[in-house]
């Protein structure tokens, strides 16, 4: 049949088309341009016989016509990489329909009919990782956001919502466990070894929440008993031999579903939860109805093989996970701008859960380290977007910092200026509301405003607008009154699409503030201000002296402060500050205002001794405060990461940025040594355990190595190879590893290797094996990566294994920014072989690169090299070339 000489009739998407792009650019997709589904699925019955090479897929759609549709007799239904094998309507086979590119096409009169449709897969050559593929033996599916097309022929867009019956059949010796969404409603045998299973998810969903697993697997099995008594079953799902090492993952699970019953009033819904632990897999999990399907790193632990950090990030994304069955899947997005309607929304709550299990002080340092780490990056830079964003080329692409960190802090200002019972409030009315639904932000925001009792309106800026406020702060005190002078600006962004945002205007923005009596240390309460003009000034009475500010307590608002103030100050607050971030910050603030000058060459050698002594000072205070937690003690030790400082720059010298850095550290282990060989010490003395007091003497462990092996480094070896060889976990032999992987010398080798050795064949241990030599600071780290992407253990085919070496190597100023490119051309000849093996994964390289306009010119010309040899590639995908296209624009 000749199908592509037939005439393509106006497409039925969610959005209308822009003018035909050029032939090397994909479509342009914007948000408002939306309109409703001509045609309704509310059935599906899906068919699958299993195989690796074949898997043969039968869905059955019942369809009718949607009464606030455009009225379009024919019904669009998209594919990618997939051909109908038969298309039968109401039970006959029809020959009418055709393929438009990838969709198809299909005539129907009338309001409803019964479309059915067959394909065939072969999973085991699907390295994109999307669609159904196979991994280790075994066949997972991954549909968001665009996946479920690589399956069947489908209106995959979110606000389709259906009811499925999946059936799925196979050889029971390859595939003895067969899962899907919702119940297992019957099994059975089949001939020649196969078997059946047949699974019922009675709450309608879209189809990228739609999932499949089948292999040979084990579970740990527990319960759990909702507030309202219903039993429900809890699996997780791993390969032989790996069970014991999800207990953490399921004690997080059953804290999770505690936690939202009484935090939220969510309660589950299904009589079974099951999760499945991936080996290859492009993101960290997937919050499938009753299925959810996570990378292995987010569910296997025990303490010989999971760091602290492993723990923790474990709890955290099982909790954001199950979060989503709410705040995602009963309450879904109505199209793809609305993302952060469910992910900006549910990582705030995982934030929130994480912290009632731990330090909530901590917490919300390591949340904001990550926001400025990632996000505020992407704010300053080429990719900027709004939290909902006004245009596309490629959604996958927008699964970002800004979308998940920037939109839960957005959120979580709403429960600022709230508080918490009137945000309960809110949520508990968006959830009434919306239960069953494809909502937007607006209906969020709407039900926030309506169930807090909170005008809103202008609030709504945050989520059109892009980039991170700068806000300045002022004082003046006269009398006994504090005037404080506060002005915003929210920095201009690049036009891309028709999308830039030259103009802003002035967002509300909740600060926290306190002012501190010099001589007693301490304040009379603190105080919510909120900045919602340019320019505002705000009095403050009873104070005889001037008073310290400290401002933005909790990192209230996702904002960038500048308030100068002299040194003292900041060594105050270092010492004395009530809130945990703000003591924090302001050991950050005296660090970088140090860093900047010494950067910038505005810093004379006796300024310099004099700031680094009151560096020191404050460090030395940290060290030494009894009244300390270790495990804060720990991020209070953490300097000001190198990408972060660069950000501080219009223009910035990552050479120059590093040599100070590490000089600053140098000094600080040299002068400091006495003290930080004493609470290595101490902290050493330490047994292993999984409480607080323990984890934060772990933490305190690899902090001292790191400043010993800055300054001096014999002494750090020397500690270093002893723990290494005592550690009795692996939060203290990767702690040694990581100082030694930076240092010359016989104990580096040996412990590399003993490494490797201990953990051959443990995927996820290998994984940190690679990262820490690529994110290490030895002088040949470039030439330890190469090495290491032709070892024996290295693939381009493990999503995991990739982002071990190169992510860790992009991500490490001194040798991606090494002055030669070789960094950069690295990446880039990366993001060249990966793409066509999976693109998804290959366009989270592109950013490193995109930020060649804030590097100074003989590396930015480096860097944009590397950007124009990958343009220049004939077959790039939507993925790559949309961030490519972007980033030199």
């Amino acid at each position: 049949m000749d199908i592509a000489s037939r005439p393509s009739e106006a497409p039925e998407n969610p959005f209308t088309a822009d003018a035909a792009p050029p032939p090397h650019a994909p479509q342009v997709i914007r948000r408002e341009d939306y309109q409703a589904p001509a045609w309704l699925v509310p059935e599906v019955a899906l068919d699958f016989a299993l195989g690796l090479d074949a898997t043969h897929v039968t869905s059955r759609l019942s369809v009718r016509r949607n009464p606030q549709g455009n009225g379009s007799g024919t019904l669009r239904l998209n594919g990618d990489g997939i051909a109908p094998i038969a298309v039968r309507v109401d039970e006959q086979a029809v020959n009418d329909w055709r393929l438009d590119g990838p969709d198809l096409l299909l005539p129907l009169p009338g309001e409803a009919h019964e479309v059915e449709i067959e394909t065939q897969l072969n999973p085991a050559t699907n390295s994109q990782l999307m669609g159904l593929y196979a991994s280790h033996g075994m066949l997972c599916t991954q549909c968001e956001a665009e996946g479920f097309r690589r399956i069947t022929f489908f209106p995959d867009r979110p606000d389709v919502l259906s009811t499925y019956r999946v059936r799925m059949s196979g050889d029971k010796a390859a595939f003895p466990i067969l899962l899907s969404n919702g119940n297992c409603e019957a099994t059975g045998g089949g001939p020649n070894g196969a078997h059946w299973a047949e699974w019922h998810d009675p709450w309608p969903k879209p189809c990228y929440l739609f999932a499949l697993v089948a292999g040979d697997l084990v579970a740990n099995h527990d319960t759990f008993v909702t507030r309202s008594g219903r039993q429900v079953d809890l699996n997780i799902w791993v390969r032989k031999g790996d069970e014991e090492r999800t207990h953490h993952a399921m004690d997080s699970l059953k804290r999770s579903m505690k936690w939202d019953e009484e935090a939220y009033g969510r309660e589950y819904d299904l009589d079974l939860f099951n999760i499945v632990a991936v080996s290859d897999f492009n993101m960290g999990a997937m919050e499938n109805k009753g299925l959810n399907v996570f990378n292995t790193r987010y569910v296997l632990a025990d303490p010989e093989t999971a760091t602290d950090a492993d723990y923790d990030a474990i709890e955290g994304v099982i909790g954001h996970e199950y979060f989503h069955n709410w705040s995602g899947n009963r309450v879904t997005c109505r199209d793809w701008f609305q993302l952060s309607l469910k992910e900006g929304f549910t990582v705030l709550r995982d934030q929130m859960f994480s912290a009632d299990m731990g330090s909530p002080a901590v917490k919300r340092i390591e949340d904001v380290r990550v926001l400025r780490a990632a996000q505020f990056p992407e704010d300053s830079g080429p990719l900027a977007h709004p939290i909902r964003p006004d245009s596309y080329q490629e959604i996958s692409n927008f699964y970002t910092a800004t979308i998940y960190n920037k939109g839960a802090e957005v959120i979580r200002m709403m429960r600022t200026m709230a508080g918490p019972e009137r945000f309960r409030a809110g949520t508990d009315l968006y959830f009434d509301r919306h239960d069953g639904e494809a909502a937007t932000c607006e209906d969020f925001v709407r039900a926030i405003e309506d169930g807090a009792g909170l005008d809103l309106q202008q609030f709504r800026l945050w989520y059109s607008q892009s980039g991170t406020p700068q806000v300045t702060a002022t004082t003046e005190h006269a009398g006994d009154t504090l005037t404080l002078r506060l002005t915003q600006v929210v920095p201009s962004t690049p036009n891309h699409d028709g999308g830039g945002q030259p103009e802003k205007q002035p967002m509300p923005i909740p600060l926290k503030l306190a002012l501190f009596d010099r001589e007693t240390g301490r304040h009379h309460g603190e105080q919510l201000v909120v900045l919602d003009q340019a320019e505002q000034s705000f009095t403050f009475t009873g104070f005889a002296q001037p008073p310290v500010l400290s401002i933005n307590r909790g990192f209230s608002a996702p904002v960038a402060i500048d308030f100068e103030r002299p040194a003292e100050d900041l060594v105050f607050l270092a010492a004395h500050d009530d809130d945990a971030f703000a003591r924090y910050e302001a050991m950050q603030s005296l660090v970088m205002r140090h860093l900047i000058a010494a950067v910038s060459g505005n810093l004379q050698e006796q300024a310099r001794a004099e700031e680094r002594a009151a560096i020191g000072q404050a460090l030395r205070s940290i060290l030494l405060d009894p009244a300390l937690d270790d495990l804060m003690r720990g991020e209070l030790m953490i300097l000001p990461a190198e990408g972060y400082l660069a950000e501080q720059f219009l223009v910035a010298d990552p050479s120059a940025i590093h040599a100070e850095r590490e000089a600053l550290k140098a000094w600080l282990g040299t002068e400091l040594r006495a003290d930080l060989q004493a609470l290595h010490d101490r902290v050493s003395a330490v047994p292993y355990s999984r409480d607080a007091a323990a984890r934060g003497a772990r933490k305190l462990k690899t902090q001292a190595l790191t400043y010993l092996a800055a300054g001096v480094p014999d002494e750090a070896r020397k500690r270093a190879i002893a723990q290494y060889r005592a550690a009795d976990n692996m939060t203290d032999r990767q702690g040694a590893l990581m100082v030694l992987a930076g240092l010359d010398g016989p104990e580096r080798g040996e412990a590399l290797a003993d490494f490797h050795g201990r953990y051959a064949g443990n995927a996820l241990v290998i994984d940190k094996w690679f990262s820490l030599q690529a994110g290490s600071l030895h002088p040949q780290v470039l030439e330890h990566a190469k090495a290491l992407a032709a070892h024996p253990d290295f693939t381009m085919n493990n999503p995991n294994r990739v982002r071990a070496l190169y992510m860790a190597l992009a991500v490490n100023p001194q040798a991606f920014h090494a002055a030669s490119g070789e960094g950069y051309r690295i990446i880039g000849d990366l993001i060249r072989r990966l793409d066509p093996i999976n693109p998804q994964t290959a366009a989270r390289f592109v950013p490193s690169l995109g930020r060649w306009r804030r590097i100074e010119p003989a590396r930015a010309a480096l860097m944009r090299a590397e950007l124009e040899r990958i343009a220049a590639e004939p077959s790039l995908s939507r993925d790559v070339l949309e961030q490519v296209t972007k980033s030199l624009g």
